[in-house]
């Protein structure tokens, strides 16, 4: 679509009790939500009924580390799903919502993740999505033998390859491999089956995989990197691109570099949707809106708003600093964008360590609005028109309270105004997104 005839692409990342970082001592949260599956059932059913793209998925593979994890912000993260097999289960009492979750390149093997997101591609129908990282947290490397992750450029090195690979072995078989002839005896055909026989500098992989080609070809490719070499990595493969911009001119700025970038590798700028992460705070009026919010914030206990701005700022050292006194010199300067936004954030507004981090304490990082239907409408279509995005990932402030209101008032509003399907587009999530289906690069011309 083109011009005002064009519509957002709407995801939902449902973050066990929600995202606002206090989200888990709402009294309507549920409090064991990271293992609770009838929770997870609720949330993508009313998601799908609300006619959401898709629903996101992070994933990180170690307890996160804190001084004093009870009162850390990673207390309500040390223990959840691991995301692969419950989507597995979401696929099974849902229909057409997409389902992408994370698997890191590098703690996993490219036919681990090429046999794993075929099979939720088939199992779901044509639903699945692969948010592709490269593991960011130091403890992370303890559990696979290492004791530090592979420097940040290896790390993006081995990711392009890795992804090639999976690619590649989703390509195994051709779509009509598989007659299953039970009158001639023919169940496979030989001919149509493809050996990788891949040997890079990362990695060796020869195939094929043992899973016929998914439904959709090759399930979507998303990708979250801020910096230069994770922008890179999103223009040459990246089909969805999460990112966190904190106002329209980073928006705007982050969506033309990155779609600028992606005729060297042979792609229009219309195979990608840049969705920026926003957490949302709907109610029937402002003022109400408001209320909820501020409610919220004051669950913040103050050490956890200090460990999540030090978490933001790449791991910056902030302890011994007044919480009410100004951010201190961060040295050396963070790489990522979003980091370096915040900073330039404090210097601008003049912020304190506290007036930061009850602004971005709330939603971790990123983007946080609240108002009414209208209001939050406003601001989205706002970003939309500007082309400052192709769309939001909706992080609901706190579960399963926070997306009902969504749901209930936001994604009426933005139907009212034609920004937003009231119905799915076919039965893929390619289908749902206008994505063309992929060819297999064996096939004939």
């Amino acid at each position: 679509m083109a011009g005002r005839d064009r519509q957002m692409a709407l995801g939902v990342f449902f973050n066990h009790t929600g995202h606002h970082v206090a989200s888990w001592r709402h009294p309507g949260a549920e409090a064991d939500a990271g293992v609770n599956l009838k929770h997870y059932i609720r949330l993508a059913q009313t998601a799908e009924k609300a006619k959401f793209h898709f629903l996101f998925f992070a994933d990180w593979l170690a307890v996160r580390e804190a001084s004093d994890l009870t009162l850390s912000r990673s207390a309500q993260y040390t223990a959840h799903f691991e995301p692969l097999t419950l989507l597995g289960g979401l696929a099974a009492v849902t229909e057409q919502i997409g389902l992408v979750c994370t698997c890191t390149t590098s703690y996993n093997e490219p036919f681990h993740v090429a046999r794993k997101m075929a099979s939720l591609d088939h199992m779901s129908g044509g639903r699945a999505a692969w948010n592709v990282v490269t593991s960011s947290f130091k403890a992370e490397a303890y559990n696979f033998g290492r004791e530090a992750h592979y420097d940040h450029e290896d790390r993006y090195e081995r990711a392009h390859e890795f992804v090639e690979v999976v690619k590649g072995l989703w390509d195994s078989w051709d779509d009509d491999a598989f007659p299953r002839d039970k009158d001639s005896g023919l169940y496979l055909d030989p001919a149509k089956l493809h050996r990788l026989n891949h040997e890079g500098k990362h990695l060796r992989v020869r195939g094929p995989l043992n899973v016929p080609r998914p439904p959709q070809g090759h399930p979507l490719i998303v990708q979250a990197g801020a910096s230069d070499t994770g922008r890179e990595l999103a223009a040459a493969t990246a089909e969805i691109v999460f990112t966190s911009p904190l106002d329209i001119a980073a928006g705007k700025a982050f969506y033309d570099d990155v779609k600028g970038r992606m005729a060297k590798y042979g792609r229009h700028p219309d195979e990608m949707k840049i969705l920026p992460g926003l957490s949302a705070t709907v109610a029937a009026t402002d003022e109400e809106a408001e209320e909820k919010f501020d409610y919220l914030q004051s669950l913040i206990h103050p050490e956890v708003g200090r460990e999540i701005l030090s978490m933001v700022l790449e791991g910056a050292d902030l302890s011994g600093h007044d919480l009410d006194g100004p951010l201190p010199e961060i040295s050396p300067m963070p790489e990522g964008g979003t980091p370096r936004g915040v900073i330039a954030l404090a210097r601008r507004e003049n912020l304190t360590m506290r007036q930061l981090y009850l602004r971005l304490a709330g939603a971790r990082g990123k983007r946080s609005t609240k108002g009414s239907a209208k209001t939050v409408a406003d601001e989205m279509e706002e970003w939309f028109r500007a082309g400052a995005c192709d769309g939001f990932i909706l992080q609901p402030a706190y579960l399963p309270g926070s997306l009902d209101d969504i749901c209930e008032l936001l994604v009426p509003e933005l139907q009212r105004r034609g920004l937003f399907q009231t119905e799915y587009r076919g039965s893929t999530l390619r289908d749902h997104l206008g994505f063309s289906r992929p060819r297999s690069r064996y096939a004939k011309d």
